[in-house]
């Protein structure tokens, strides 16, 4: 018995032994599978439980105007994204999102019920809203930030500066032009659950830098200045409300180097509230609206003739008394005036329809067409904004009689404003078109240039000689209490320039209205050392038809601002030789570097000195003074003409600056 027992007992051991060694070998075998044949498998898996990824866009550049101003910046705000898995009851955490974010529960609903992945469900919202959605603390909601597009000054420059979209891509303007150099690349922002599905501190990191081909963004320095730009928008909105205009345009361009020191479309729009229902009045017209140009197209006629010699000042053209019949068309003066004998000067100072088209007669619809093109009309200017139109001139082997002669007083040829002041600033700046732009250089978060910009020479249009002579004819037009632009006249300072009033055409009449009009006024002073060139338009005013009346007061309001108040800062820009044309990279243009990029929207100066308000509005002045730690007692309105102490005074314990301000010379 006692030898059965123990060799049964043996047997029991030894199945023991073998269920013990069958089952290590079993598990052995498990562990390498799921370790080593299936771990990076089963690894992915985990990892996609466990932890979710979502995009981020870059924040953007900063766009600097010439003095270093920001006029676009990025700013933290909270985006509201979404673990679907985890929202326990859908309908209600979406009625309770609508509620906060004032928008269609609906819409949140079937996001949250149509993905199993992470989702957004509103981007960039309010400080305000963002903490409501944080005390609802809906299991599977979170917040998270990213940089919103802000444009400190609102409406200043939007149609220049342009907007962005959701997903932080430049849609118009210099955003959408330079966008490659604005946005930097993206980030990833990770969220790490734990085993319990209970969220871990999110991380971001910075995604594959070949995304955008590298890793942070850059800044732009604008050509623009911006107290010019706040001054030419609040003037060319007066005029428009005044004379009870559609719109209007006005630019302001340095004639010498092309630098557009100020760009305004009127109406206006605000970028910070862009939408799609914008996309008419987010147009910058200066750049993609054609219209006749009228009697401003009269000098570079003039030009032409007395380029080619077939005209002298004191030539004198019989004007028939304002009657003109040419093949089957009779042509009339403006304002049913009537001229006699004129000389060649008179033509343009009267503005004479009549007198214009005996000129284009001497010089040949060839030549004519000819100086018409070296203008840069009928072609883009190369400015760097996107959408410029070329405009509309036809071949001269399509044109007729009559075309020749209509083209004289600018009908049947169709431009863009930043044709028209660039075209002026080749007559203003001793014969030689510039290419126009507004960005000057491109510099990273050190302030160290990326890439600059520089005037740009794109031919000779005409001679030193011409152009002085021309300009002078001009000169007599504003400075001549008979000429039409009296009207745009500064005190001290001698005024070139040509009114225009041009028709538009009625296509339900197929003819020219006699009501619906575009008033103009383009101009430049110092007239014989000119340093700024201005071109101001009124669409269909409905009172004071006529450039002389609208247009050339809103020139004389701008330039005599410009004298009392930002002149200074004009000259620092070096000329351009007239009698040369050297390579552009031999201009030495000046490049403002851009200052440290900042949280804020302000760079303060120093901490010893008085700043220099004088030129400033109140609001500026007000900021400026802020960010110095200065009291300021203000009296007057208008732009800051007097201040004490003067500029540069240790600031003293008081901290204290008196300044007047006043709207008069």
């Amino acid at each position: 018995m006692t030898r059965l027992y123990r060799k049964w007992l043996r047997f029991r051991l030894g199945a023991l032994f073998a269920l013990f060694f069958l089952f290590f070998v079993a598990l052995t075998s498990r562990a390498f599978q799921l370790q080593i044949l299936a771990g990076q498998t089963l690894k992915n898996i985990a990892v996609k439980q466990h932890t979710k990824t979502l995009q981020l866009q870059p924040e953007r550049g900063i766009i600097f105007d010439r003095n270093g101003e920001k006029l676009a910046v990025s700013v933290a705000a909270d985006s509201v994204c979404a673990d679907p898995a985890k929202v326990a009851q859908p309908a209600t955490a979406a009625r309770q999102l609508a509620a906060v974010l004032d928008t269609d529960a609906a819409a949140f609903s079937k996001r949250l019920t149509g993905s199993k992945h992470f989702c957004w469900i509103a981007r960039r919202i309010s400080a305000d809203q963002a903490a409501r959605v944080e005390h609802l603390d809906i299991d599977g909601i979170f917040l998270v930030k990213e940089p919103k597009r802000h444009y400190p000054n609102g409406e200043m420059a939007g149609h220049v500066l342009g907007f962005v979209g959701t997903d932080a891509v430049g849609l118009e303007g210099l955003e959408l032009k330079y966008d490659r150099y604005l946005k930097g690349a993206p980030e990833k922002l990770t969220i790490v659950r734990d085993a319990k599905g209970k969220v871990m501190a999110p991380r971001t990191e910075r995604a594959d830098k070949a995304i955008a081909g590298r890793e942070d963004s850059n800044n732009l320095i604008l050509t623009i200045d911006g107290r010019l730009q706040y001054l030419v928008e609040s003037k060319l909105k007066e005029a428009v409300r005044a004379k009870g205009a559609k719109g209007g345009m006005a630019i302001v361009m340095d004639p010498r180097t092309g630098e557009i020191l100020a760009m305004a479309t009127e109406p206006a729009f605000n970028p910070n509230t862009a939408t799609k229902s914008h996309a008419e009045r987010m147009k910058n017209k200066i750049i993609t609206d054609c219209f006749d140009p009228g009697s401003t197209f009269k000098p570079f006629l003039a030009g032409g003739a007395l380029e080619e010699g077939v005209v002298k000042e004191t030539d004198v053209f019989y004007c028939e008394n304002g009657s003109y019949v040419v093949a089957d068309r009779v042509f009339h003066e403006a304002n049913r005036q009537k001229h006699g004998r004129l000389t060649f000067s008179e033509i343009l100072k009267y503005s004479s329809n009549i007198g214009s088209v005996k000129v284009s007669e001497r010089l040949g619809k060839e030549k004519f067409h000819e100086y018409i093109t070296r203008f840069g009309f009928g072609s883009r200017t190369g400015i760097d904004l996107p959408g410029e139109s070329p405009g509309l001139l036809r071949p001269v082997r399509s044109w007729t009689r009559v075309d020749t002669s209509t083209a004289a007083f600018g009908q049947g040829v169709s431009v863009t404003a930043i044709q028209l002041i660039t075209a002026l600033s080749a007559i203003a700046n001793g014969g030689i078109l510039m290419k126009p732009y507004v960005v000057q250089g491109v510099v990273d978060k050190n302030g160290q240039v990326v890439k600059k910009f520089v005037p740009t020479v794109v031919r000779r249009v005409l001679s030193p000689e011409t152009s002085a002579r021309l300009t002078a004819i001009l000169t007599n037009v504003v400075q001549d209490q008979d000429g039409t632009g009296k009207n745009a006249r500064l005190v001290n300072v001698a005024v070139a320039g040509k009114t225009g009033t041009s028709q538009k055409f009625d296509f339900s009449r197929r003819k020219y209205s006699s009501e619906r009009v575009r008033t103009s006024f383009m101009g430049f002073f110092p007239a014989q050392d000119a340093q700024v060139a201005i071109l101001v338009t009124l669409d269909e005013p409905q009172r004071d038809k006529w450039g002389g009346m609208a247009a050339a007061p809103v020139f004389r309001n701008i330039g005599e601002q410009i004298l009392t108040t930002i002149r200074t800062d004009i000259r620092e820009t070096p000329s351009l030789p007239a009698e040369t044309e050297r390579p552009i990279e031999e201009v030495n243009l000046r490049l403002v570097r851009a200052p440290q990029v900042e949280t804020d929207f302000s760079t303060p100066a120093s901490d010893s000195a008085t700043p220099n308000f004088l030129g400033m509005t109140m609001r500026e002045a007000l900021k400026t003074a802020k960010q110095n730690r200065i009291e300021l007692k203000m009296a007057g309105s208008g732009w800051a003409v007097r201040q004490r102490p003067a500029p540069g005074t240790p600031v003293g314990d008081l901290r204290i600056c008196s300044v007047s301000f006043s709207r008069e010379d």
